[in-house]
C-alpha cells in the first residue's frame, strides 16, 4: 500500500521556488523536500499501522496547501539560480593591493571566517575550505549547495547553505545543526550563543534558539535583506530602508535609515556598520542608533569589516576595489583586489581577508608599510595557491557505532521523544539532566545514546553544547 503527493511553490519575481514530497509505502512515510531541481533533503518516519502514517502524511500535505504548496508534475519547472548580488564587471583602476597570497576555491565564495588558527572559505560549489593564515590548505567539506556565509560562535562554527539547512562544521564531518523553514530564502545568518538569526529575500528577519525552535520572526519596511547581526544586545536588521535593531525578544528599539540598499553588514562591541548600493559605509551606535560615521565609496559596497573597536574601516566595492578609512571618516587609501569584488571580508592582525567574485580567499597586507609600497607600485611576491586532490567530507547523517565508553572517555548523551520533538540530555555524571543539549539534527533517533568529545555550558548558563566528534552507543 504506497501513494506519492508531490506539491510546488513558485512564487513570481523571484520568490519561493520549492518542491515537498510526501510518500507513504505501508506504515513508513518519506519527506523529500527542497529546492525545485536539487535532490533536496528526505525525511522518514515509521508508525504503529498504515492508517497513522496516512493521516500523518495528510497533516503534513494539509500544512503545506495551506502555506501555497499545489500539486504539480515533476520535472516541469526548472531549478532557479542561486539569489546573488549583481556585478558590475568594470576592473578597478587603483594601484594593485599587496596580496601575500590567493587561493582559487573554483567557484564564486561568498562565505569566510578567519579565526584564531584556520581561514574558512565557501562557495557556490558547496565546498569549504580550511586553510593556514599562510594559505595551506588544511581541510575541505562538502555541503549539498551553495554557501551561502560562515558564521562563528565561541568554539563553533556554521555554514549557511541554500539547501535551507545550517551545517555545524566543528567535527570531522559537517552536520545539520538548524533547519530553517522552506519558505525561507536565506540572504545571511548570523549566531550568538546558539540563537541564530536569519535575513532573506523578502526583508523578513527571522530567530530561532538553540533548539532550531521558533521564537519570532518580523517583516521589514523594505525588502533584499542582506544584513542580520546577532548580539547580547539583540538582532540588527539591515534591508531597503536602512538598518532595525531588536531586542532578543523582537521589540523594535530603533530604526535608522541608509543612503540607499544595506548590502552588507558588521558589527563591534559598541556599534554595527552597513554598507550599502549608493557606496556607503554607515556607522550607528547599538545603543540609540545614533550616526557616529560615514565613509564614501566611489561604487555600491558589497562587503565591510574594521579593525578591533572600529579604528580602521574597510570596504569592498562592485569594481573590484577596496577601501580603507580613519574613524573619523577619512579615506587612507583605495586599491585594486586584482581578483574580482569582494564579497565577504575580514581584518585579523594587520592582513585583510577577502572573498571575490572570481571564487578567490585573498590575503592583503594592510600594513601601513605594505600600502604605502603598493601605492608605489612595489607589490610582494604572491604566491597562487589551488585545492589540488583534497578529499571533499561530504555532510552526513551517518555516525559510527561503538560497543561501550571507555572511563574517561568523552559524555554520554541521550535522545529523548518529548512531544512532537526528539530531545537531548546528558547523562553522564556531573551535568544538570534536565537541561536540553545542542545537538544536530538529523541524527537524533529517539532512545538512541551517543559518545561525544565535549559538552560544554552556553555563554547564557541554561544549556549545553555539543563540541567535537560524535559516536552512537551500540
Amino acid at each position: 500500500m504506497s501513494a506519492t503527493t508531490y506539491l510546488e511553490l513558485s512564487e513570481a519575481g523571484g520568490g519561493a521556488h520549492k518542491f515537498y514530497e510526501v510518500r507513504v509505502d505501508d506504515t513508513e512515510v518519506t519527506i523529500t523536500y527542497g529546492r525545485i531541481g536539487e535532490q533536496g533533503q528526505v525525511r522518514t518516519a515509521t508508525f504503529a499501522d498504515h492508517a497513522k502514517a496516512l493521516k500523518a502524511a495528510e497533516k503534513k500535505i494539509g500544512e503545506k496547501v495551506r502555506k501555497g504548496y499545489a500539486p504539480a508534475v515533476k520535472g516541469e519547472r526548472q531549478r532557479r539560480p542561486v539569489s546573488r548580488r549583481q556585478i558590475v564587471s568594470t576592473r578597478s583602476t587603483a594601484h594593485q593591493a599587496p596580496v601575500l597570497w590567493r587561493f582559487a576555491s573554483g567557484a564564486p565564495a561568498f562565505g569566510i571566517f578567519i579565526g584564531e588558527d584556520s581561514a574558512w572559505v565557501g562557495n557556490e560549489k558547496g565546498d569549504v575550505y580550511t586553510l593556514t593564515h599562510d594559505g595551506r590548505v588544511t581541510g575541505r567539506f562538502g555541503l549539498p549547495d551553495s554557501v551561502k556565509c560562515i558564521v562563528a560562535d565561541d568554539f563553533w562554527i556554521y555554514a549557511g547553505c541554500d539547501d535551507g539547512q545550517v551545517y555545524d562544521l566543528g567535527a570531522k564531518v559537517p552536520r545539520v545543526a538548524y533547519e530553517i523553514a522552506d519558505d525561507v530564502d536565506i540572504y545571511w545568518l548570523d549566531i550568538h550563543d546558539g540563537v541564530l538569526g536569519v535575513s532573506d529575500r523578502q526583508g523578513r528577519v527571522t530567530v530561532v534558539d538553540h533548539e532550531d525552535e521558533f521564537q519570532w520572526s518580523r517583516p521589514a519596511t523594505g525588502d533584499h535583506a542582506w544584513m542580520v547581526r546577532c548580539s547580547p544586545e539583540g538582532v540588527f536588521h539591515g534591508h531597503s530602508r536602512g538598518v532595525t535593531h531588536y531586542t532578543g525578544r523582537g521589540s523594535e528599539v530603533w530604526h535608522a535609515r541608509t543612503a540607499g540598499d544595506v548590502l552588507f553588514g558588521w558589527q563591534e562591541r559598541d556599534e554595527v556598520f552597513a554598507g550599502t548600493s549608493r557606496g556607503r559605509v554607515h556607522r550607528f551606535a547599538k545603543a540609540d542608533g545614533r550616526t557616529t560615521g560615514e565613509y564614501r565609496c566611489d561604487a555600491p559596497v558589497f562587503s565591510c569589516a574594521t579593525s578591533p573597536d572600529g579604528e580602521f574601516v574597510f570596504a569592498g566595492d562592485n569594481q573590484s576595489s577596496v577601501y580603507c578609512f580613519a574613524a573619523d571618516g577619512t579615506r587612507l587609501w583605495k586599491l585594486a583586489t586584482g581578483s574580482g569584488s569582494a564579497y565577504s571580508m575580514q581584518y585579523r592582525d594587520e592582513r585583510l581577508y577577502l572573498v571575490t567574485t572570481d571564487g578567490s580567499l585573498a590575503c592583503l597586507d594592510a600594513s601601513p608599510a605594505a600600502v604605502r609600497a603598493a601605492e608605489q607600485g612595489e607589490l610582494p611576491p604572491r604566491q597562487d595557491i589551488k585545492a589540488g586532490s583534497i578529499d571533499r567530507v561530504e555532510a552526513t547523517a551517518e555516525v559510527e557505532i561503538v560497543s561501550h565508553a571507555l572511563a574517561g572517555e568523552g559524555v554520554v548523551v541521550e535522545c529523548v521523544q518529548e512531544g512532537s520533538r526528539v530531545r537531548v540530555h546528558v547523562v553522564s555524571d556531573g551535568y544538570d539532566r534536565s537541561w536540553g543539549v545542542q545537538f544536530p539534527k538529523n541524527i537524533r533517533v529517539p532512545g538512541a545514546r551517543y559518545l561525544v568529545s565535549e559538552v560544554l555550558t552556553s555563554a547564557g548558563g541554561s544549556f549545553y553544547r555539543v563540541r567535537g566528534e560524535i559516536k552512537r552507543l551500540r
